[in-house]
């Protein structure tokens, strides 16, 4: 699937690079996603005006790391499906719920699948208490 649905361990919200680094190291990790994507959603494609700077985690569960892998520049439809709770929270599972089987050009027995899958994983993360963050990934900028 090129879009998924990504959902943070409930201990990692509101936990996010803005809030770690200063305005100016965040612009800088942003900034450098969105020349990469050149315009498009680095996900579905789609020339957008306005690109979201979206981080992807890798979780090692067995040592409790949670890695930041890459900054990636999406649409909003597609940053809506990744994080699917919140949009959901906010009455947009519909519509993102059609954005997912337009991207990934599925049906809904897929999306519910992807979402059955995402929720899995986010109970197991669930049972760590509290993860160790690598934020190697930001060497390149600091």
């Amino acid at each position: 699937m090129k879009l998924e649905i990504e959902l943070v361990p409930d201990s990692c919200w509101y936990s996010n690079l803005r809030s770690i680094l200063s305005a100016a190291q965040w612009d800088a990790v942003r900034r450098e996603a969105y020349a990469r994507a050149n315009g498009a959603c680095m996900i579905c494609g789609a020339k957008v005006r306005r690109l979201e700077a979206h981080e992807r985690w890798e979780y090692d569960e067995e040592n409790a790391v949670q890695r930041l892998k890459d900054v990636v520049a999406v649409c909003h439809a597609c940053h809506e499906v990744i994080h699917i709770g919140r949009t959901s929270l906010l009455g947009g599972e519909e519509r993102a719920c059609a954005h997912f089987m337009k991207v990934n050009d599925c049906g809904y027995a897929d999306y519910r699948k992807a979402l059955k899958e995402a929720n899995e994983a986010h109970r197991r993360r669930n049972r760590i208490a509290e993860w160790k963050l690598d934020l190697s990934y930001l060497k390149k900028f600091l």
